[in-house]
């Protein structure tokens, strides 16, 4: 099933997101996760793609594992910047091969060392185009409620217009820890007529040198009252993880009373804290079911 349509037909639809494991382990080593998740009854569960395309085989393999052994709708990322029109078909055959409709179109972490642009792609918007083009691909695409850093705020509304005009269809958002920016965003988006869902992505904070190593990256403000939890749950972390598990809950919760199509949790590959999280929101979920 294409994903539009499960945002079409179903409300809340909740979804995962996982990563392939690295080269120096098994990939057997992540279908325990996808066993774990898969009993929590996620409506699809995304696959990250290696920045320069990293562990590609990983995630096809694992995509098509979700799609034809559990069942599960899955969406494969896909990254473009530096790779060619060929390679991107090739890509693009491979996962019609194992029967997957949806892909998660980015442009893909710039690498360190590149003076200038190669390949044929250098927007996610020209993966997108790309996509339409060869077949009949549901896409989906990022959007950044705090802005990208590498561009502004009219910029950042200028390539989302883009990507949406290009054919995509729902957007999941970049790791926020304050809801504010993710309704001002979508009040931006809806003076300029983007109707396509916006995903809000939310994290469970367990550890913190990784969250600060991830909000470093992408710029994420971390608001003074969750930096205090951060700092007086540092050195315990059992009690990081019970705040960080009630902190991500009372986003999803004032997110779906405000009527999201959707909440996409970055697992960190975290059975046991996203199956917490889904215990806690069952309520929640029924009750929006029964008035939806």
């Amino acid at each position: 099933m294409k994903i539009k349509n499960l945002y079409k037909t179903k409300k809340p639809v909740i979804s995962f997101e996982i990563f392939p494991p690295n080269d120096k382990y098994p990939i057997e080593s992540i279908y325990e996760t996808i066993d774990g998740l898969s009993k929590l009854n996620p409506d699809f569960i995304s696959v990250t793609y290696g920045a320069g395309g990293t562990n590609q085989g990983r995630t096809l393999e694992i995509a098509s594992k979700i799609k034809n052994t559990y069942k599960i709708e899955s969406l494969a990322h896909l990254t473009c910047f530096g790779s060619t029109n060929e390679e991107i078909e090739i890509i693009l055959n491979n996962l019609k091969k194992e029967n997957i409709e949806n892909i998660l179109a980015l442009r893909g972490d710039l690498p360190k060392t590149l003076i200038k642009p190669n390949g044929d792609f250098k927007y996610a918007s020209n993966l997108i185009k790309k996509i339409k083009k060869e077949d009949n691909f549901c896409i989906g695409a990022a959007f950044y409620p705090e802005g990208h850093l590498e561009t502004n705020d009219l910029l950042d509304l200028f390539y989302l217009k883009e990507k949406v005009k290009e054919g995509t269809d729902f957007l999941i958002s970049q790791i926020f820890f304050d809801n504010d920016y993710f309704y001002t965003f979508k009040e931006k988006c809806d003076k300029l007529n983007i109707t396509i869902p916006l995903i809000p992505g939310i994290i469970p904070v367990t550890n913190v040198k990784q969250i600060k190593k991830i909000t470093e990256l992408c710029g994420t403000t971390i608001p003074p009252k969750f930096q205090k939890i951060l700092d007086l749950y540092k050195d315990n972390p059992e009690a990081l993880k019970e705040a960080g598990i009630a902190y991500a809950v009372e986003q999803i919760i004032d997110l779906l009373s405000s009527g999201v199509s959707g909440i996409h949790i970055y697992t960190m590959n975290k059975v046991d804290i996203v199956k917490e999280i889904m215990n806690r929101i069952e309520k929640i979920k029924t009750c929006l079911k029964e008035v939806g």
